[in-house]
């Protein structure tokens, strides 16, 4: 069995010789293990997020009021993703797309802080010597395996063998330090609190990984370099590093994003702020837990995060107004704000969660198509100028304008963070949703293209006529107009509240609205032979607008046809 261990790095290194350290091994060794460490951790959380997506984008839209529910979410999606920096750029991301409010997100930090120990208890489990045994059986797994299920464990069994071959390299390559004096001197200095504190979080602000730092800090514990009084505070560092990363996505964001980032370095700097005058206590407890150095290197982050959930979880409504504080409201000065989506600067952590919020993003879009359907209705009906509801310096015209335009950004952006999520590790079933949403973003572009070319033209041929509508006509292009937003409005409930019944209840409409149209055809045509004034006055434009609401009404049937199509695929393949 012995002969399948990792072979240990030979490193030209004789102590009893006296000879100063050759540096460019233990570098090579130290950097390229900790690139291992960094790859298998990757390959494993591909593996877990492709196992477990459907059930983390399941977990985080569930999430009620109850904090506990989110601390055991946070927990569970950050195990999956490997990462609690991972959890809260996703967590940034679901609330710019208000698939979450921020009070919500609280409870989800407070549980990704301990998600992200179970690697580290993981990492404590003294199998380095079996990693490439690990690998192997990984890689056929991940090359024979039947079905998507069994390959993506393969993907996490060949990561987590990867991630150890990765510590047996670094343990290999640290082995000259134990009896350089000055390598000791800097690491025993670090068990200075505020040092140590600021190396955990210089390091694992750098690395983006406080499961690495666990990893590092095992390999330097069992070589005798450092103790628990140096890796109490550096753990406790790299705790507040891993706060980098979700500050720098939300400084993209709006202000709710934002909030999200700043939650979570507040919680993170408060814990290490309480822990602070009693590092000596706290390394005392570990010690007493037990086991060897691995285990209690992963128990200092497993009591810091559980302690930090414990203390502060009952108090996350008062934390949320602190946050809200800190990070204020800020009133638009331009009432014509640019246009943003917070697709545009989105990290893809998991292709089922991005999926989400590409979805929200075309509910939007057909929010906007109901605005413009709803407003094209009014300008043919009002007898003076209207100013548009939401944007007061516009006219009802110019808002639908302005609308398509942001219709055609929407189109692009959702369109191409779909196209990355298609580059991710997605399985089959995530390809031809991704396809489908496309085609959805494409078919409601067209719809709001199809209102900005015809409106205005038909507005303009309106106000040249003599004559208005006749009652009659009148009655039924606003019992048509009428039909055609309840279409529309089915269509974004349907993507906002992923409701399938919906959908197939616009696709039910389509012909009796399609048979409705026939009938005020011929109605509006039998005034035409009775010589109907106002009916031979307007005949064109009556014509033409019940043509431009009947393309809307079979668009908005084809986009459910995709949409259910998609579910339907997408619930078989689960």
């Amino acid at each position: 069995m012995m002969l399948l261990a990792v072979p240990a790095l030979a490193f030209d290194w004789h102590p009893e010789s006296g000879s100063a350290i050759d540096w460019g091994p233990v570098l090579l060794g130290l950097f390229g293990g900790i690139a291992f460490f960094l790859y298998g951790m990757e390959l494993m959380s591909e593996g877990m997020k492709r196992v477990a997506g459907s059930r983390m984008r399941e977990g985080l839209a569930s999430l009620t009021r109850s904090p506990f529910r989110a601390l055991g979410v946070g927990a569970f999606v950050t195990m999956m993703v490997q990462s609690s920096s991972a959890t809260s750029v996703m967590l940034v991301g679901l609330v710019q797309s208000e698939l979450m409010r921020f009070p919500q997100t609280l409870g989800v930090i407070l549980g990704s802080g301990i998600g992200s120990t179970v690697t580290a208890q993981l990492i404590a489990f003294k199998v380095t010597d079996y990693a490439l045994i690990m690998v192997g059986l990984g890689f056929l797994l991940k090359l024979l395996g039947r079905g998507e299920k069994a390959r993506d464990f393969g993907r996490i069994l060949l990561g987590f063998g990867v991630l150890f071959y990765g510590m047996k390299l670094m343990s290999d390559a640290m082995v000259p330090l134990r009896s350089d004096p000055g390598t000791i001197a800097f690491l025993q200095s670090l068990s200075q609190p505020v040092l140590g504190i600021l190396a955990g979080i210089a390091v694992t602000a750098l690395i983006q990984s406080s499961g690495a730092i666990v990893g590092i800090l095992i390999v330097l514990g069992e070589q005798g370099l450092v103790g628990l009084d140096a890796a109490v505070p550096i753990i406790l560092g790299s705790n507040i590093g891993t706060c980098v990363t979700a500050i720098l996505a939300g400084l993209a964001g709006g202000r709710e994003a934002k909030r999200v980032a700043a939650a979570h370095a507040v919680f993170k700097i408060a814990g290490v702020l309480v822990c602070l005058p009693f590092l000596a206590g706290f390394g005392s407890l570990v010690e007493s837990a037990g086991g060897g150095m691995a285990r209690q290197v992963a128990n200092i982050h497993t009591f810091f995060n559980v302690g930090l959930a414990l203390i502060f979880l009952p108090f996350t409504a008062f934390f949320a107004r602190f946050i809200e504080w800190i990070v204020p409201e800020k009133k638009e000065k331009d009432l014509l704000p640019a246009f943003t989506s917070p697709l545009e600067n989105a990290k893809i952590v998991s292709p089922d969660v991005a999926v989400e919020m590409a979805r929200h993003e075309i509910a939007r879009m057909a929010g906007l198509l109901e605005i413009m359907v709803r407003d094209a209705g009014i300008l043919f009906v009002a007898r003076k100028p209207r100013k548009d509801s939401e944007y007061p310096r516009l006219s009802l015209l110019e808002g639908l304008v302005f609308r398509e335009k942001e219709l055609d950004y929407l189109d692009k952006v959702t369109g191409d963070f779909l196209f990355r999520i298609g580059r991710e590790a997605v399985t089959g079933t995530q390809t031809q949703t991704i396809y489908a949403m496309i085609s959805i973003t494409r078919d409601l572009e067209s719809i709001g293209d199809l209102m900005e070319r015809n409106v205005a033209p038909l507005l303009e041929k309106k106000q040249a006529l003599l004559k208005n509508f006749s009652d009659e006509g009148r009655e039924e292009l606003e019992i048509y107009h009428t039909k055609v937003l309840k279409q529309l409005r089915l269509l974004r409930e349907a993507f906002t509240e992923q409701d399938r019944e919906k959908a197939a209840k616009i696709m039910g409409k389509e012909r009796k609205y399609l048979d409705l149209e026939l009938q005020y055809r011929i109605r509006h045509l039998n005034r035409i032979m009775c010589q109907r004034v106002e009916s031979v006055e307007t005949h064109e434009l009556h014509m033409e607008l019940m043509n431009l609401m009947t393309q809307v009404i079979v668009y908005t049937s084809n986009i459910a046809k995709t949409y259910l199509s998609a579910v339907s695929d997408r619930e078989a393949s689960s």
